[in-house]
């Protein structure tokens, strides 16, 4: 039996980091937790790439797009399909609808909307995620966390604020897609409260 994917989605200082480990530590290796972009060798280096390079500080949204979605198809080739195959479930943190959120609406490329769908159907064909989860947070709470906890940053998260609230509005907008199966929860609740909505999708969707 296939394994089912499950994405985790979130805003700067959301928590992902934390509920996904929690979900690790309950589920062991009845799942495998994964990121992008990254997850593979290749597809890490395009993550450094785009993150972290100075370089990569000011590229426009089409060059992100590009890359995330060649970064992607590393991904799932190597790592995500052939563990899905093998009817493990998948944890990935973060995937399309960042790109979605990122790229097209904070980057500001509505252009290339017609062809991110296109491209989704190509490179994910049956591969579709099963659950997408979303931990939303207002941006400036979010940065403020991260700031708290001093976290590394790179090139997004030093993005101002107006670039973080176009995001929130993406994802938001993606997850309002007719057919999107997702599940949206206050990121501002307690760890607690928040793991064991999370908990509960996770089981649902991997019934």
């Amino acid at each position: 039996m296939k394994g089912k994917l499950v994405v985790i989605e979130g805003g700067d200082g959301a928590g992902k980091g934390t509920q996904i480990a929690m979900l690790e530590k309950y589920f062991g290796n009845k799942i495998y937790v994964t990121r992008e972009p990254g997850g593979s060798v290749f597809a890490e280096k395009i993550r450094s790439l785009v993150l972290d390079d100075p370089d990569s500080k000011d590229t426009d949204g089409k060059t992100h797009f590009s890359l995330m979605w060649a970064s992607r198809a590393d991904h799932m080739n190597k790592i995500v399909i052939p563990t899905l195959n093998k009817g493990v479930h998948v944890i990935c943190d973060r995937f399309d609808s960042s790109t979605f959120a990122y790229n097209i609406r904070a980057q500001n490329c509505p252009e290339l909307e017609e062809l991110f769908w296109a491209t989704r159907k190509v490179f994910l064909n049956d591969n579709i995620p099963d659950l997408y989860i979303y931990l939303d947070i207002d941006p400036e709470i979010g940065r403020q966390r991260q700031i708290d906890a001093g976290q590394k940053t790179n090139h997004f998260d030093e993005k101002p604020k107006e670039f973080k609230y176009k995001m929130r509005e993406g994802m938001l907008e993606f997850f309002k897609t007719k057919g999107i199966p997702h599940v949206i929860i206050d990121a501002t609740l307690s760890r607690r409260e928040i793991y064991k909505k999370i908990h509960s999708a996770v089981m649902e969707a991997t019934d």
